[in-house]
């Protein structure tokens, strides 16, 4: 119940008077910041949160402790008002799964493998935090799927389902029960992930990056990957950046003069400093309005 309709009806049961109801919501109402009678539940009222960034190799460049002038993550965290900001993100990690991905927290392959997936990540923070290394997070980004959509061949399930189908297959009274080799759609990996986080963190704020422009994938391929994303995010509720529309990543650009990438997908500190700013303002705008 709302604070203020609570200490109103209380109020007026033992005053029993309308004109003395109506001075004390003008009171209180002055009294009270308008944030707080804003504000909702979870890591959106959290003024600094703990940060985790989750996903590939444009995150992982930044370092697990997001001190790398080449990742955006650095230039996030130096710009947005966190009280700790920490990376679990891994080279060459996908969403998608395969036939024969396991719970091993402890693959750093750099490269394309069947761990090497968000799902992983997800256990090495669990493991952090139980173990007290890491406070529990009040905002998760996950910034992924550049591989899922550059090695879709390997990823041979990757647009086989649908989010309305994946949120037929992983409910919330199921997530725990799923053998993750059992989910290799890209759809069923983001929601079963999100469910994760949610169940291991309930009061969790998860942000979804969806991947930049690369010189390496077609506009085609990053339309369907960021599609299903945005598809899964609006199902689950959870907020959604196209990080391939909102920064100044053109491969076009990047194939004729490199600039803000150093190979056409990586980023070079130019691409990483302006990423890190302009997802630093949105991510605040998010915050502050939803």
């Amino acid at each position: 119940m709302n604070f203020i309709r609570y200490l109103c009806m209380n109020f007026s049961v033992t005053m029993n008077s309308n004109i003395i109801k109506i001075l004390f919501l003008a009171i209180i109402t002055v009294i009270l910041p308008v944030e707080a009678l804003a504000a909702s539940p979870g890591a959106a009222a959290v003024s600094a949160p703990h940060v985790v960034i989750l996903g590939d190799s444009n995150t992982s460049i930044g370092g697990d402790m997001c001190d790398n002038p080449k990742g955006w993550n650095k230039w996030f965290a130096e710009q947005f008002d966190s009280k700790s900001c920490r990376s679990y993100a891994r080279s060459g990690a996908t969403w998608t799964h395969t036939k024969s991905t396991r719970r091993n927290p402890e693959q750093n392959t750099g490269r394309l493998a069947d761990d090497n997936v968000v799902f992983n990540q997800i256990v090495r923070l669990i493991e952090a935090y139980n173990s007290g290394k890491q406070p529990a997070p009040d905002l998760v980004l996950i910034a992924a799927g550049t591989n899922d959509a550059w090695f879709d061949t390997k990823r041979p399930g990757l647009l086989s389902r649908t989010a309305s189908d994946a949120l037929n297959i992983v409910t919330t009274d199921s997530v725990s029960r799923h053998d993750p080799a059992s989910l290799t759609s890209l759809a069923e990996a983001v929601v079963y992930d999100c469910m994760m986080l949610c169940e291991a963190f309930p009061e969790t704020r998860i942000i979804i990056l969806t991947p930049m422009q690369s010189t390496q994938i077609s506009a085609d391929k990053l339309e369907r990957v960021a599609g299903v994303l945005e598809d899964c995010s609006a199902a689950l509720g959870i907020a959604v950046i196209r990080q391939d529309k909102e920064l100044p990543i053109r491969s076009e650009d990047e194939r004729v003069k490199r600039h803000y990438t150093y190979d056409g997908t990586h980023t070079s500190v130019a691409g990483a400093k302006e990423n890190g700013t302009i997802l630093a303002q949105r991510i605040r705008e998010l915050l502050a309005t939803q």
